[in-house]
């Protein structure tokens, strides 16, 4: 993980079970793209909340059996995902943009103004 974005541990992340999806993020000059994979979560079943400098994507697993049939095995057991991280104060949580395709959820979040990098125009003299 990149400085910008890192892994909360709290207790309340911890209230109810759920799965830890997995997550790349990419830092570029101007800003972060996180890729979390979110397989058999349907798109209004996952939530975002962004608050101040804290990030939580909650998603809730629905795998629809066909009438009639059991689950005679089952390697995921927990019905949801769940992952919470701590933002850096140069990103920009205001303006950030989610994609959801094919259970994989896209987040760009963009740094702050001020930590954007800028061109400073050299005058001659």
């Amino acid at each position: 993980m990149t400085d910008k974005v890192t892994q909360k541990n709290g207790s309340a992340a911890q209230k109810e079970a759920a799965l830890l999806p997995a997550v790349d993020v990419i830092e570029d000059a101007n800003g972060i793209t996180l890729f979390a994979d979110l397989p058999g979560v349907a798109k209004d079943k996952l939530n975002l909340q962004l608050e101040a400098d804290s990030l939580t994507i909650e998603g809730e697993v629905s795998l629809d059996l066909p009438q009639g049939m059991e689950s005679s095995h089952a390697e995921v057991r927990l019905p949801r995902y769940r992952r919470t991280f701590t933002l850096s104060k140069e990103l920009d949580s205001d303006k950030a943009t989610a994609e959801f395709k094919n259970g994989v959820l896209k987040l760009r979040i963009p740094k702050a103004e001020h930590a954007q990098p800028r061109k400073i125009e050299v005058r001659y003299a």
